[in-house]
C-alpha cells in the first residue's frame, strides 16, 4: 500500500490550483514520455502527494467531499497537459464513487481512510471473450468461509501504479452457500495479493503510458468484506454511469484544449504565412485566424458543455435517495451530449493542429501527433453513436436512458 505524506485539498479552488500547478510541470515531458513510452511513476507519485485523488472522500470520513464539478475540471486540466495522467485516476475516482452509493460503512471507512492516506485505485473490468463487453467470465466463487477469484481482464488502466484493484467479478455459487443474491460484485484487493499478475503489455497507438495492460487472477483469495455488489450503483437512478462517462469527458475535452494551445504556439513561433496570403507572419494569414478561431469556438463548446453536465451530475449525486430519479435521466443525458461534444473537438482539433501549423508541425522528432493518437484512442471507449441514439429517444418517445453505468 502505498504510503506518503498527502497534503488535503479543501476546496474546489484549491483543487483546480493545485491541479493548474501539476499541468504546468507534466506537460513539459508529456511528448517526451509519449515517444519513449515512459511511465509517469514519478507523477503520479506527485499527484498522490498533492492530495487530489482524496477530494472526493466524503467530510464524514475525513474528506473534502468535493462534488463532480470539481473532479470534472480537475480531470481536464490534467488532461490538456497530459491526457495519460489524467486517466490514470479515472477509475480511481469512479470506484470511490462506488463505496459511496453501495458500500458498507466498514468498507468505506477502510478504503476512504486508505486513500486519505495516498493509495490508489485502478480497474480490472474489460474482457475479450464475450459477445460482448457487458459478459462478465471472470468469477467469484465461495470456498471455505472465503471466496475466490479466477480471470483474466484487460485494458486495466492505471494497474502499474495501482495499491488497490477494483475487480469486477460475477457470482458463482449456484449452491447458495455464500448468502448472496447472484450477479456483479467488484472485489477490492491489494494489487500484490498472491495469485495476481499484472502485465506491462498495453500497446495502444495512443495513452501509451495509462499502464492499461493485462491482470491475470490465479487462486486469488478474498473475504466478504472485500466484495461489493455494483447493482445498487448500476442498475438504479444513482448518476454512477453519468459520473464515469463525465470524467471521460472531460478527458477529451483537455486533449482538445492542450492540442489547440500547441497548435496556437507553434503558428507563432514556427510557422510561415502561405505566400497568397501578402503577409509576413503566419498569424497575420486571415484565413489562418480564421481556422484558428473555428477551432477555439469547438474547444469552448465542448468545456461548456462539459461544465453544464457536471452541474448536471452534481444535482443528482446531492440529492436525496427517494429524489435522484427525478435527476438522473437529465444527468445522463447532459453527459451524452458532453462526451459528444468533447469527442468531436479532440478529434478534430487535435488533427487540425497540423491544418493550421504547416508542413514543418509533421516532424516526427516534435512527436505533436500524440495529441491526435491520444484523441483517437481514448474516444473510443464507448461510441458516441450510442449516446445520440439515447438523446433521441428521449426526446421523440420520452424513453430515459437505460441504467447500465455507461451513460
Amino acid at each position: 500500500m502505498t504510503t506518503v505524506e498527502t497534503r488535503r485539498v479543501t476546496s474546489a479552488g484549491q483543487a483546480a490550483s493545485v491541479a493548474q500547478r501539476l499541468a504546468a510541470e507534466f506537460a513539459t515531458g508529456a511528448a517526451a514520455r509519449d515517444a519513449r513510452r515512459e511511465l509517469p511513476f514519478r507523477e503520479i507519485e506527485q499527484l498522490s502527494a498533492s492530495g487530489l485523488l482524496a477530494i472526493t472522500v466524503p467530510a464524514a470520513y475525513g474528506g473534502a467531499g468535493l462534488p463532480a464539478t470539481a473532479v470534472a475540471e480537475v480531470v481536464r486540466i490534467l488532461a490538456a497537459a497530459d491526457p495519460n495522467i489524467a486517466q490514470i485516476p479515472h477509475s480511481h475516482f469512479v470506484y470511490l464513487n462506488l463505496l459511496r452509493l453501495a458500500g458498507t460503512r466498514d468498507q468505506q471507512r477502510r478504503y476512504f481512510s486508505a486513500v486519505l492516506d495516498g493509495a490508489r485505485i485502478a480497474n480490472a473490468q474489460s474482457e475479450r471473450t464475450g459477445a460482448t463487453i457487458a459478459e462478465i467470465a471472470t468469477t467469484v466463487r465461495p470456498v471455505g468461509g472465503r471466496f475466490r477469484v479466477e480471470g483474466t481482464k484487460y485494458y486495466c488502466t492505471g494497474s502499474l501504479f495501482a495499491d488497490v484493484l477494483a475487480v469486477l467479478t460475477r457470482l458463482d455459487d449456484a449452491a447458495g452457500v455464500s448468502g448472496l443474491p447472484d450477479g456483479e460484485y467488484i472485489v477490492f484487493l491489494p494489487a500484490d495479493s498472491p495469485g495476481v499478475r499484472i502485465i506491462d503489455d498495453w500497446n495502444g497507438i495512443g495513452q501509451r503510458t495509462t499502464g492499461s495492460g493485462t491482470v491475470v487472477f490465479s487462486g486469488v483469495t478474498v473475504g466478504r468484506e472485500q466484495l461489493v455488489a455494483r447493482a445498487p450503483a448500476t442498475f438504479a437512478a444513482t448518476g454512477y454511469g453519468a459520473y464515469a462517462q463525465l470524467l471521460h469527458a472531460a478527458i477529451d475535452a483537455g486533449i482538445a484544449r492542450g492540442a489547440l494551445s500547441a497548435a496556437t504556439k507553434f503558428v507563432r513561433t514556427h510557422s510561415r504565412p502561405w505566400f497568397e496570403a501578402g503577409v509576413s507572419r503566419a498569424v497575420d494569414d486571415p484565413l489562418l485566424v480564421q481556422r484558428v478561431g473555428e477551432l477555439a469556438v469547438t474547444v469552448t463548446v465542448a468545456e461548456a458543455t462539459l461544465h453544464a453536465a457536471a452541474l448536471a451530475v452534481d444535482t443528482v449525486l446531492a440529492a436525496s435517495e427517494h429524489e435522484r430519479g427525478e435527476h438522473a435521466a437529465d444527468a445522463s443525458l447532459a453527459v451524452a451530449a458532453a462526451k459528444i461534444t468533447a469527442d468531436r473537438a479532440a478529434n478534430e482539433v487535435s488533427s487540425a493542429l497540423f491544418e493550421v501549423s504547416g508542413t514543418r508541425s509533421a516532424a516526427a522528432d516534435l512527436n505533436l501527433h500524440h495529441f491526435w493518437r491520444n484523441a483517437r484512442t481514448h474516444t473510443l471507449h464507448d461510441p458516441i453513436r450510442w449516446k445520440y441514439q439515447h438523446i433521441g429517444r428521449a426526446l421523440l418517445h420520452d424513453t430515459p436512458p437505460p441504467l447500465h453505468g455507461v451513460i
